[in-house]
């Protein structure tokens, strides 16, 4: 599949998905769930949290506010505070809050740190079933 292909089925230009594969830009998570769902990917796959490429279904939308709460209950089950968790993820406080509110949806690069750091499913906490 060529740059100019993957940037129709996305519905971005050829440049982006440059800058993407060239490490200038990170891809956003909508658009790597949108790869994920159209090619029957995992995202933890994608994101290199796991070499396996377990099947999930698909989503159609990601859903701030549910993926807020699975946030909040992964960092209250690991015993940390706002300011300490956030610390960890190496995000400001405040974005923190914002991502647990759902009132902003978590960037590619901090779930892939938090999946990461905490050995959860990127897939599991974007709501993706088995």
């Amino acid at each position: 599949m060529t740059q100019e292909e993957l940037g129709y089925v996305l519905g971005v230009t050829k440049g982006t998905v440059a800058n993407w594969e060239n490490g200038n830009d990170s891809i956003p998570l909508r658009q790597v769930v949108k790869i994920c769902n159209q090619y029957d990917l995992s995202v933890d796959y994608i994101l290199g949290i796991s070499r396996a490429n377990k099947q999930y279904s698909k989503i159609p939308k990601l859903n701030k506010s549910n993926i807020g709460k699975m946030i909040k209950q992964l960092r209250e089950k690991a015993g940390y505070s706002q300011s300490i968790f956030a610390k960890e993820c190496g995000i400001a406080q405040s974005t923190l809050s914002l991502y647990e509110t759902g009132n902003r949806l978590i960037s590619t690069l901090t779930l892939q740190v938090i999946c990461t750091k905490f050995k959860v499913s990127a897939d599991e906490l974007l709501g993706r079933k088995k």
